[in-house]
């Protein structure tokens, strides 16, 4: 019986020093093959540490009145509500700053009242949580009140990495202890991992497993190329196929964390669909390459640039662009007010645009949270806009009104409301703004006809009142 492959998230962390140019060759002789990475494990693994987070969860208290068919008619007792349960994960880091600045993984900190961090010594310290990155599962930890001088690892240019490169993995897998694995790089800009909004992923065979998270992947120069956050397994261990994301991305959520400020990302106004060999074909193009902008956004940077609906994007200041996603990290990359290069073929012919960098526009509209006696009491709905609607991969021009929070345990949660819904018709009533929303949610009637879209569908429902 086939069992379903499982995604399970794992610890990297590493920081690496200044970039030389190493000469790569194979082994030439019995003695070169057995040479020992001791001296590179030496070095970085004092600056890896273990990563201990605690968290409240709630446990249901289960009932025959938590079923929603009897929530109808009987009031919910405090009796029933759930109960705070204290909960811990474990994941790994890597020291990148003398002050005790720490990169870890954004799920092994998520959601921690406490965090500690054990140095491999066996000295534990508490830290702060100083910047938290859901769109590239990373976060960074400083160590509380300490005048200390750590051990760091340096950060390497992770796009001077190659298919063939040595790397070590080290972390702390299971809760056995620091632990370090040896491979090499097996693919670059893996996309479609589905870990991080940033899909664009060194894999390695290095063992990675459970516990890794956080951890630091490391080259044959003890410098930080990546920061492990994902296996693909079959069963619960490493099975060869490790993913970690690129020190690039990592020092930019470090710098930002370091200077205090505030992390803001460039936005470019444009959605993008990848190319296949029958669509490349059709637009004069030899391989399938590429980025094509589907949808420019009014008054944006793509606008103001001059890109066009059926351009394709093939590079950016020099860089290979080979789909959408590896455009999106390439900017991701960037400061703002940042010019850029974008190598374009239109009509399949070459021309380069420059686009300058700006801040995203407000993700939401005018907002609203909805309270009082009415079934949608703790739906917090706003206005979109053209950065939400493409958070929700609608059309820039969509108009209407998302759900942007649903409070737990709240009427609106129990109606079935969820984020990221967009109503668009309530008993009849086309919802166009936010007025419009409160004021039909607002009502009691004696049943609801809700139409609404998610995920790209079209849902019609019935609920009484």
């Amino acid at each position: 019986m086939l069992r379903a492959l499982s995604l399970i998230l794992v610890i990297a962390v590493s920081i690496t020093p200044a970039l030389a140019q190493v000469e790569r060759r194979a082994p030439e002789s019995a003695d070169e093959i057995r040479l020992s990475y001791a001296p590179i494990v030496r070095e970085v693994a004092p600056a890896v540490v273990n990563v201990y987070a605690t968290r409240i969860t709630r446990q249901q208290r289960q009932s025959l009145f938590s079923d929603p068919f009897f929530e109808q008619f009987f009031e919910r007792s405090p009796f029933f509500d759930s109960r705070p349960q204290e909960s811990q994960s474990l994941g790994s880091g890597v020291i990148v700053g003398e002050d005790g600045l720490i990169l870890t993984n954004y799920h092994v900190v998520e959601g921690a009242t406490d965090i500690r961090v054990a140095m491999t010594d066996g000295r534990e310290y508490p830290v702060e949580l100083v910047l938290a990155d859901e769109a590239t599962d990373l976060a960074a930890l400083l160590v509380r009140n300490s005048d200390r001088t750590f051990p760091i690892v340096e950060f390497a240019d992770s796009d001077r990495l190659e298919v063939g490169d040595l790397v070590l993995a080290i972390g702390n897998p299971f809760g056995v202890g620091q632990t370090v694995t040896s491979g090499i790089v097996s693919a670059l800009a893996r996309t479609g991992v589905g870990i991080t909004d940033y899909q664009f992923f060194i894999q390695t065979d290095a063992a990675i497993n459970p516990g890794n998270s956080g951890g630091a992947l490391v080259d044959m120069e003890g410098r930080l190329v990546g920061i492990n956050s994902a296996l693909f397994t079959r069963s619960g261990g490493s099975n060869g196929i490790g993913f970690a994301i690129p020190s690039n991305m990592a020092r930019v959520i470090a710098s930002t964390a370091a200077s205090g400020g505030e992390l803001v990302r460039p936005w470019f106004g444009a959605t993008f669909q990848t190319l296949d060999a029958e669509l490349a074909a059709g637009l004069g193009l030899e391989l399938p390459r590429g980025a094509l902008v589907t949808e420019i956004a009014p008054d944006s940077p793509a606008a103001r640039a001059g890109l066009r609906s059926g351009d394709v994007i093939v590079g950016i200041d020099g860089l290979a662009v080979q789909d959408p996603e590896a455009l999106y990290y390439r900017i991701g990359l960037l400061p703002i007010d940042t010019t850029v290069a974008l190598d374009v073929r239109r009509n399949a012919e070459a021309m380069t645009v420059d686009l300058t960098l700006e801040p995203a526009p407000p993700l939401a509209g005018r907002r609203a949270v909805i309270s009082g006696d009415t079934r949608f009491a703790g739906a917090t709905a706003a206005e979109l806009t053209p950065a939400l609607a493409q958070e929700l991969g609608l059309a820039f021009s969509a108009t209407g009104v998302a759900i942007i929070e649903v409070a737990p345990g709240s009427p609106a949660q129990r109606l079935g409301l969820r984020q990221g819904d967009v109503i668009l018709n309530l008993n009849g009533t086309d919802i166009r703004d936010i007025e419009t929303f409160e004021s039909v949610a607002g009502q009691r009637p004696g049943g609801w006809q809700i139409v609404l879209q998610r995920g790209g569908s079209v849902i019609r429902s019935y609920v009484s009142g």
